[in-house]
């Protein structure tokens, strides 16, 4: 039997999270982009599909118009491992690519 995962804590994932639309949440990591139009929310997560096939391990999403959310938790484990963290810097570097932006700072542009 293979061993879990190790958990992490906010303290844990803080420096990795800094720089991106990411934050820690209770057992999740969890972050909202604007996208300009529906459009651009779907072309985003085409691409975090493919980056999620890639590493096995798949976030639950929301799709709205000019808007995507994402939550990533390891739910084998119980909460937020190393696998959530390097999907999490995958995703923001697919939206910084994309163009889009962090929902929570732009709180307008996501209505």
């Amino acid at each position: 039997m293979n061993a879990l995962p190790a958990l992490l804590s906010p303290t844990d994932t803080a420096a990795d999270l800094e720089p991106t639309a990411f934050t820690h949440g209770l057992g999740h990591l969890a972050a909202s982009y604007s996208t300009g139009d529906f459009g651009g929310a779907v072309r985003l997560l085409d691409q975090v599909a493919v980056v999620a096939d890639e590493l096995n391990h798949h976030p639950d999403v929301q799709v709205g118009y000019g808007s995507i959310s994402f939550e990533l938790s390891s739910h084998d484990a119980g909460g937020v491992t190393d696998r959530d963290v390097t999907l999490a810097l995958r995703i923001q570097q697919l939206a910084d690519a994309a163009g889009a932006t962090d929902a929570e700072q732009n709180p307008d542009e996501s209505k």
